[in-house]
């Protein structure tokens, strides 16, 4: 096993990094887009992006994005690359706000929280999209990992906190129980060469009927291309 340092709240430390990646000339048949925060007070990451939306979804989209290429190459006809993007059951109350992403009108902790998870949904669609207009030997899928007991929680109320403390061997899942569903999507002979998919407990099921809106999958891959500083290559594909 090896490490290499990724900040992705700084798009120089997730360009920096996938330099270093590609200097390997390793394959690349599996990408977890796992980090997060939640429910952090209103501040900025070092780009000046609202810090859920530049965290939790610019981040992933940008690192994706650049590994894109590399992912294309290692996947074949009989074993795809696998793209695993790990949003919330927050997105179902998520509004997407593509005039006001950076949450600067009104900031809610909660708002801007659920936001950046539908976002991953909705970017997730329209990545499988693109992916299937090209020919690509490579697969995206959501997951929902749950109530997971992990520090996620230290932005919460203090009585929030107790709760969880009091109740989280009851109805939390463990680490490991939360990253079942991930290893699932990444490994799993059943999801072989099935895209576009939202996962819930091992199996597929229904995400927000919002997530499913093309246009707006498409404006918010448009939007995103701009804030990060990519070409849209998807403006070739309807």
């Amino acid at each position: 096993v090896e490490f290499l340092y990724c900040d992705l709240a700084s798009m120089k430390s997730i360009r920096q990094f996938v330099q270093q990646f590609r200097a390997k000339n390793c394959p690349l048949h599996v990408l977890v887009n796992n980090a997060g925060v939640m429910l952090v007070p209103e501040r900025k990451t070092e780009d000046g992006f609202e810090e859920h939306f530049g965290l939790n979804y610019l981040g992933h989209f940008l690192l994706t994005n650049l590994l894109l290429d590399t992912l294309k190459q290692s996947g074949t006809h009989s074993h795809n690359a696998r793209i695993i993007t790990v949003s919330s059951a927050t997105h179902y109350v998520g509004k997407l706000h593509l005039d006001d992403l950076q949450s600067r009108c009104s900031y809610s902790p909660h708002g801007a929280y659920a936001q950046s998870k539908l976002a991953l949904v909705l970017f997730t669609y329209r990545l499988q999209h693109l992916l299937t207009a090209n020919g690509s030997h490579v697969t995206a899928n959501v997951v929902d990992p749950g109530v997971v007991n992990t520090e996620l929680y230290k932005h919460v109320f203090w009585v929030v906190k107790v709760v969880k403390w009091m109740t989280a061997w009851l109805f939390f899942k463990t680490p490991e129980e939360g990253a079942s569903t991930s290893i699932y999507a990444a490994v799993s002979p059943e999801m072989e060469g099935a895209g576009g998919c939202y996962l819930y407990n091992e199996e597929r099921t229904k995400s927000a009927d919002i997530a499913y809106d093309e246009e707006l999958q498409r404006r918010l891959w448009t939007e995103s291309c701009k804030m990060v500083g990519i070409f849209d290559e998807s403006s070739r594909v309807p």
